[in-house]
């Protein structure tokens, strides 16, 4: 079978091709939102976005191409994670995102289909694990700067931080299809807060990072990986 057109990272930022991935990525996500991925087809997609579905099959293959070139593009947004002053605040910041992310129907149906695409397709999986580790690096700054102002030890790792804030907002979302409140957010930013604090969530022998005589941000030449939130996967946060 022939190899569809690869377009992630492959096509100029300009153009025609850009504007036609751009349809199709907003056409997947709209279809993923109403229909999830069992409904989702490379017909329905080339009807909403306008794209012959030809082209839709050379370049993205099928619906697994599709998916995953709408999580790629996600590390094209900008978003970033809230910067409050605080630990506390950052950390209720963030879990107050994910609850009103998935409060609103229109939002949460995307990230859904995602999840059990993850189960269904090899591909889709790596996908989304790759979604979450670049959400989870750019989370960085939120440990690195309590650990600058004194609030948490050094030895605190970013990602177990990031992990631990919306663990229990997913684990209700996903696992046992329980509703999300205002108090679990805060309840989630608490025990996040209190295990850092408490050296409960440093990083685990080999895996800390070799002594760097201070703390860094993404981008100067640091690397912490694995974490994540939910923004809409292909969309800035400014869209």
């Amino acid at each position: 079978m022939e190899e569809p057109e690869r377009v992630s990272g492959t096509v100029r930022p300009g153009g025609r091709t850009a504007r036609t991935r751009s349809a199709v990525r907003d056409a997947t996500l709209a279809e993923l939102a109403a229909h999830g991925y069992q409904g989702l087809t490379v017909d329905t997609v080339a009807e909403r976005s306008g794209v012959h579905k030809t082209t839709v099959y050379r370049r993205w293959g099928g619906v697994d191409g599709l998916v995953i070139d709408v999580l790629d593009l996600a590390g094209e947004d900008d978003w970033r994670p809230p910067d409050t002053g605080s630990f506390a605040g950052d950390l209720r910041a963030l879990a107050t995102e994910v609850l009103h992310y998935f409060a609103d129907p229109r939002r949460a149906g995307a990230p859904n289909a995602f999840v059990y695409a993850s189960f269904h397709s090899d591909r889709a999986a790596a996908a989304l694990r790759d979604f979450f580790a670049d959400r989870h690096a750019r989370c960085e700054p939120v440990t690195t700067r309590a650990i600058r102002r004194g609030e948490v030890p050094a030895s605190t790792d970013p990602g177990a931080v990031a992990r631990a804030v919306v663990a229990p907002l997913y684990h209700r979302l996903f696992i046992t299809r329980e509703p999300v409140d205002a108090h679990l957010a805060e309840q989630s930013a608490a025990m996040v807060l209190a295990a850092a604090q408490a050296g409960a969530l440093a990083w685990a022998g080999s895996d800390a990072p070799p002594e760097s005589g201070g703390t860094s941000e993404p981008g100067d030449g640091s690397s912490t990986r694995d974490l994540a939130l939910p923004v809409e996967p292909g969309r800035s946060q400014s869209d």
